[in-house]
């Protein structure tokens, strides 16, 4: 049987979870990206397997293992899936209304300090836009619809996505006021970091002023980064938009804000026309130009 043929026999539940499972390797990682139980992966897995005759997947402890023929239906179901995503990305292209779904995806630490009050302000002009918020620094892919907007921290937001600019960002370097105190105090004593995952020293503008560092504790996320500095366990380089938010933390005496990636709501281009995209892009537009100094200085 040809993959043509199998393809008009298989349902597109089947075909998608056959996808799914192929680029997750696993049932959990299959049943997480449909929203659906892992039961239900493995049901129609093999509803699709008893139709075609053979076995799609090898079972490992480590996961499931595509076949040659669970491979070239997963392209096939990845060909039908663009269409569909590209026929629905028209439709709400064309979309002049003002009410109705709206996905938006954007960090969580942006949403807790700026987005809210937006958020609100913005559903309440609207009240007929359905709006869905997922809160993660995870890059989703609007290509896949998976949100209908973006905003992103980022200095290369997507060649294939269309941007809007929305504010300049830079970095301060913080910590307790008792540690900023000891520092001003003798600039060549050892002075405690918390830094992110991954590098291996302080900022180099920091350390032309205080050369003598140690890292005491790395980190993977920065709400865990801001919660160990505020206890003292070190200094911390974080956005200058949470630093000056924080009353528990200061900036480190003679250091200067450096540049950081800047902010951007991005879109599919498909959707350059939907009445609710442009409307809300728009307004977080303006809302960012209103408040540009809270993500470059301390200064108000």
């Amino acid at each position: 049987m040809t993959c043509e043929n199998a393809c008009m026999q298989i349902n597109w539940d089947d075909m998608r979870t056959i996808l799914a499972l192929v680029r997750a390797g696993s049932l959990a990682g299959a049943a997480q990206a449909l929203s659906i139980s892992y039961t239900t992966v493995a049901r129609r897995v093999q509803r699709a397997e008893a139709m075609l005759g053979r076995q799609l997947f090898e079972r490992r402890p480590e996961g499931y293992l595509a076949s040659v023929e669970a491979e070239e239906l997963a392209a096939a179901a990845q060909r039908m899936e663009h269409s569909e995503q590209s026929a629905l990305r028209n439709l709400s292209g064309r979309d002049q209304s003002l009410s109705g779904g709206l996905v938006l995806t954007a960090p969580q630490l942006l949403i807790q300090s700026h987005l809210a009050p937006f958020l609100a302000e913005f559903c309440a002009d609207h009240p007929d836009v359905e709006l869905t918020v997922r809160a993660t620094n995870d890059v989703l892919d609007l290509t896949r619809r998976d949100a209908d907007l973006a905003i992103r921290i980022s200095k290369t937001p997507g060649d294939s996505l269309v941007g809007l600019h929305l504010a300049d960002q830079k970095t301060a370097c913080v910590a307790r006021l008792d540690l900023v105190a000891r520092a001003a105090a003798d600039p060549k004593a050892q002075l405690d970091w918390v830094i992110y995952s991954g590098y291996d020293a302080p900022p180099q503008a920091a350390l032309q002023h205080y050369p003598n560092y140690r890292v005491r504790a790395r980190f993977d996320d920065m709400t865990s980064l801001i919660a160990a500095a505020r206890a003292g366990l070190g200094a911390v380089r974080m956005p200058v938009y949470l630093a000056r938010k924080d009353p528990d933390l200061v900036p480190l005496l003679g250091i200067m804000p450096q540049d950081y990636a800047p902010i951007w709501v991005l879109s599919h281009q498909d959707l350059l026309r939907s009445a609710k995209v442009s409307r809300f892009k728009a307004a977080v537009k303006q809302f960012f130009r209103s408040r540009t100094a809270d993500f470059v200085s301390f200064e108000n």
